[in-house]
């Protein structure tokens, strides 16, 4: 794991004192991210220093090696991902400005009763005069946060909260964590289905394989609004603009060959399904998990080996957390692979490259935060209950249409992209809620 740290480096105001601090810094491997001159004192100057590390480093005897410099020391230091992570990352706010006695008696008690009055007795009205179609709930149990597995729900709440203010940041969505110290779906499900009422929408988040698949799919059935497991279909959407971008770079028609899925978890899943739903053909993928052998199955897919994913797929997509999983001799002239474990990927892309495949990209490239947070404003917007596959194609095609010449998607803090993005979701909802009628 990648460490960011700031430094507070006080040496002489003098030629090539600041250069030995960042000699050290580099003979242990650390890559300086920030320097910048905060203070000049009388003869010395005060320097923050942003320095990214890997865990494994001894971090202590870097910083003993710097002070054993002449006249130079570290006089403080703090860690930048904790820092922004202090209090949380989210609150909630009120929309009113409660500053005298007629607005409270109008948005509480008594003018509120004629509110509650209203939707009980047209319960559309909830959309209205709530804040529900701007509320989404984030649900998880905490038994597959991020790479670190089962750690739990409360460990899990930095993510949640994260989630949560990437949605209020990028389309102004209320994201509120929901953490469910419970493993058992059935019970997971009607506690989601109990809590309902509160949301406009549920997006389960960080819930392992095989029950988050239970657990969304009977969910979609009891829940009259939308329900989407964003460990699936999130990464799903983003892969899936990324491959168009790419077989479009390559003058390949991706429907026309064959789709190859190593790991066949959530993520993976979600993959193949969506990539089938697109019109591909041929999906092939491999698991040593049987059970997910027999999804793939259901789903029209054939289960292979992993010697026969790579012999058999023109395109490839790994998604199994296992570092240096495909071997350089593997790789067949031509293929497309994308190997999305991160930190370390499945096989470097410039080692793909070098042994014949005709693109390679990594897991730094696909970021699930591209496709949510646009998925839910535009479904929000539409007033559907339901997130169909033209919607998540939709987003895809957005995605991959937006991206410049030479990349596979936007930057992912590009609000324009979101916006079309939600845009476009919104077109695909209205289209079929219209196709329905």
């Amino acid at each position: 794991m990648r460490i960011v740290e700031i430094l507070l480096v006080e040496a002489p105001h003098k030629p090539g004192y600041m250069a030995k601090v960042l000699g050290v810094i580099g003979s242990f491997g650390a890559t300086v991210e920030g320097l910048n001159a905060v203070r000049r004192l009388d003869k010395d100057t005060i320097w923050e220093v942003t320095v990214e590390y890997d865990d494994s480093l001894s971090i202590e005897d870097l910083f003993e090696q710097i002070n054993q410099l002449p006249e130079t020391c570290i006089t403080g230091k703090s860690d930048r991902v904790f820092n922004r992570h202090k209090q949380g990352k989210i609150q909630t706010i009120s929309r009113v400005t409660i500053d005298s006695l007629e607005i409270l008696r109008d948005v509480y008690t008594p003018g509120v009763a004629r509110v509650c009055q209203a939707i009980q007795q047209s319960p559309e009205k909830i959309k209205e005069f709530t804040n529900i179609q701007n509320t989404v709930a984030i649900v998880t149990n905490g038994t597959a946060i991020l790479g670190l597995g089962d750690i739990g729900p409360e460990a899990g709440l930095p993510v949640m909260e994260g989630k949560a203010a990437i949605l209020a940041e990028i389309v102004g969505l209320s994201g509120v964590p929901i953490l469910l110290k419970e493993k058992d779906p059935l019970k997971i499900i009607e506690i989601v289905e109990a809590i309902s009422p509160s949301f406009g929408a549920i997006l389960l988040e960080d819930i392992k394989a095989p029950e988050c698949f239970t657990i969304e799919e009977e969910l979609i059935k009891r829940v009259n609004k939308p329900v989407f497991h964003d460990d699936q279909h999130g990464t799903a959407m983003v892969v899936l603009a990324a491959l168009l971008s790419a077989t479009k770079q390559s003058g390949v028609d991706l429907k026309e060959k064959v789709f190859g899925q190593i790991g066949l978890g959530a993520a993976g899943m979600g993959i193949c399904n969506l990539l089938s739903e697109y019109g591909v053909k041929q999906v092939v993928g491999c698991d040593l998990n049987e059970d997910a052998q027999k999804k793939l199955r259901s789903l029209g897919g054939n289960p292979m080996s992993l010697d026969e994913v790579m012999a058999t797929a023109d395109v490839v997509v790994a998604t199994t957390g296992v570092k240096g999983l495909i071997k350089p001799e593997m790789v067949r002239e031509g293929q497309i692979i994308m190997a999305l474990t991160n930190p370390d990927p499945e096989i470097e892309p410039s080692v793909a490259l070098e042994n014949g495949a005709l693109f390679a990209t990594c897991g730094k490239v696909v970021n699930n935060m591209l496709a949510f947070p646009g998925l839910f404003r535009g479904t929000l917007d539409a007033g559907v209950i339901e997130i169909t596959h033209q919607m998540k194609i939709a987003v895809s095609e957005t995605l991959s249409n937006l991206a410049r010449e030479g990349a596979l998607v936007p930057a992912s803090l590009n609000k324009d992209a979101h916006d079309k993005v939600a845009k476009a979701v919104y077109n695909a909802a209205i289209k079929q809620k219209n196709e329905f009628l």
